[in-house]
């Protein structure tokens, strides 16, 4: 871990040129590097200057209140060792690395069949000659091949064999490396390994007798390992057998590898993904822990937003829904956000890093969300898996070293760890096609007023002012949209007993008066992600600003809110809730007044 922090934290992160912005009252705002309060223990922050120009044309420049500067000064900020540079350094340090060898063959194996690209036969090799090496002890520390590697690698290769499309069965390649190692390979896996590999003895052609017999170890295997068979052949579990699942084997101990079952659990997680989940398997994922914590605390406030962010975060574009929360709170529109300081497989920048690392408190249960939710001054509140669902939270070792995003990496986007008196809402983001329709299903399960799901830049949820390209991506473009809302106008259909207007569109911010630019990026930079949020609520008019803006005003709009049936209001009140300070102050507010609920 020493490779990602900062190696020397007495000097500046950033650039010793600071950017220039512009606050609401047309001041100019220097973000220049301050050294007051460096310390071995403290990243280099930053305080905001200002200039105000006189009408006479001089210029007298006088430090004042400021976002950095007020943080600062409540001793608020992240004392810890994490380079804020970097997103991947939140990693927890006591989650054990996952073989690169096998984790890059993962990574074209345990995924769709349409997707699934075969290995190549030196690469099958390779990986085989890995995995045999590991398992006899030749392979120390990070190089050696975990449990949970085991299960997903061979849990994919069995899948592929049993049911996936010609093309993206084994590739002769993969056949040949198999004929030559496997005989090798069964005389020293562990049973739990050849059960996954070949569960009925007709894959490896050894006619092995160990798959067909294998019923685990104890009451929670053999439930694993009895779902695992329809699995592994390319079938589907009813709502209550994943459940039951579930609830059996979570949480971890300690959320860390090692237990006899984490091969066979990897092997359910992926598995299950690649066999496309159908409706009542997400169902289950999503609500099989909604108690875990008793009933859920119910806020009283006019209209609750639950927004989705994938967990696993941004690695390359501005990250502005924390921003779009504290905007939307300044009319009335209540956010909750939820999600993990960091996830794989991306491991990006996300909103507990940049809280935690302005020094808000990240801890807060949904209860104490409850409280911040209602607080006039504030109005929109963060709640981490870790406090909220720690069943979940105790999978993210294990998501590390299966590679590819499992079924919860869907569900986890659609939960409610506070639910609202008045209107609730959900909006979440997506980027494989179809997983639009399965979100907004789960959505209309948890009976919500509104929906709405968005294919952002990184499959985030927030869209973009920047002109779509020629040579975009196939399928749907980035800013589609796809949603409900309770109105009883144009094509009306009721699901659950409620009355739903449907919609789809294409959002092209142009159209709506935003001057086509790039998405500013961040490439994983915690700091920078939280200085082009924080100039934006400054006032400073640019790309950021733009987005925010954007993302404000069409939520309300999209999800039919009070005073968002013209884009264009909805728009002007969302510029005025930044250009008048009333934003900022929110995200202020939120950084003090939550550690006082310590």
């Amino acid at each position: 871990m020493s490779a990602l922090k900062n190696p020397n934290p007495t000097s500046p992160i950033h650039s010793s040129k600071p950017p220039r912005l512009a606050n609401p009252h047309n001041q100019l705002i220097s973000v220049i590097p301050s050294s007051s309060k460096t310390t071995p223990r403290r990243h280099h922050h930053h305080r905001l200057v200002h200039s105000q120009r006189s009408r006479r044309g001089s210029t007298v420049r006088v430090a004042l209140d400021s976002p950095w500067a007020t943080i600062d000064e409540l001793g608020l900020l992240d004392a810890g060792f994490k380079n804020p540079s970097v997103s991947t350094s939140y990693r927890g340090s006591e989650i054990p690395r996952p073989n690169r060898t096998v984790l890059e063959a993962q990574a074209r194996v345990c995924t769709g069949p349409t997707q699934t690209k075969p290995l190549a036969e030196d690469q099958a090799y390779k990986v085989l000659d890995t995995i045999l090496r590991s398992v006899k002890g030749e392979l120390k520390d990070e190089d050696v091949v975990s449990k949970a590697q085991l299960g997903a690698f061979f849990g994919a290769m069995t899948i592929r064999a049993n049911a996936f499309p010609e093309a993206t069965q084994w590739s002769e390649g993969e056949k040949r490396a198999i004929v030559t190692l496997w005989p090798q390979l069964v005389q020293v896996l562990p049973h739990d390994i050849i059960f996954i590999a070949d569960p009925e003895g007709t894959i490896m052609g050894q006619g092995s007798i160990i798959g067909p017999n294998y019923v685990g170890n104890g009451t929670t295997d053999m439930r694993l390992v009895g779902a695992l068979r329809e699995v592994l052949a390319g079938g589907h579990l009813g709502f209550e057998e994943v459940q039951g699942v579930l609830r059996d084997v979570l949480p971890l101990q300690d959320g860390k590898l090692g237990k006899a079952s984490d091969s066979l659990l990897s092997a359910f997680l992926i598995g299950q993904r690649m066999n496309r989940e159908t409706d009542s398997e997400l169902k289950a994922y999503c609500l099989a822990f909604d108690e875990e914590h008793g009933p859920v605390p119910v806020a009283d406030v006019r209209s609750l937003t639950h927004y989705g962010e994938p967990y696993d975060g941004n690695t390359r574009f501005f990250r502005s829904t924390l921003f779009v929360a504290a905007v939307r709170a300044c009319y009335g529109e209540s956010c909750l956000l939820h999600g993990v300081e960091w996830m794989p497989p991306k491991g990006g920048v996300t909103e507990e890093q940049m809280l935690s690392y302005m020094g808000a408190n990240t801890q807060l249960s949904p209860s104490q969300a409850k409280k911040v939710l209602e607080d006039d001054d504030i109005g929109f509140a963060y709640v981490s898996l870790r406090e909220a669902r720690p069943s979940l939270f105790s999978l993210i070792a294990i998501r590390e070293h299966i590679k590819k995003r499992p079924p919860i990496a869907t569900s986890e986007k659609v939960q409610q760890f506070v639910r609202a008196s008045g209107r609730e809402a959900i909006v979440t983001g997506f980027y494989h096609e179809g997983y639009e329709d399965s979100l907004l299903m789960l959505m209309r399960r948890r009976g919500v007023d509104a929906g709405l799901v968005v294919k952002g830049e990184e499959g985030a949820l927030s869209m973009t002012t920047r002109l779509r390209t020629e040579n975009a991506s196939r399928g749907l473009p980035v800013n589609y949209c796809s949603g409900f809302r309770s109105k009883t106008n144009l094509s009306v259909s009721e699901v659950d007993g409620v009355s739903h207007e449907h919609f789809n569109m294409e959002v092209n911010a142009k159209d709506y008066g935003f001057d086509p630019t790039d998405t500013p990026r961040t490439d994983r930079s915690v700091v920078k992600n939280i200085e082009l949020g924080l100039a934006a609520l400054c006032g400073d008019k640019g790309p950021a600003y733009d987005r925010i803006v954007l993302n404000a005003a069409m939520v309300d709009h999209l999800l039919g809110c009070d005073g968002a049936e013209d884009i264009s209001s909805a728009i002007d009140r969302a510029k005025e809730a930044i250009d008048s300070g009333k934003a900022l102050n929110k995200i202020l507010n939120y950084i003090k007044i939550t550690h006082k609920l310590k």
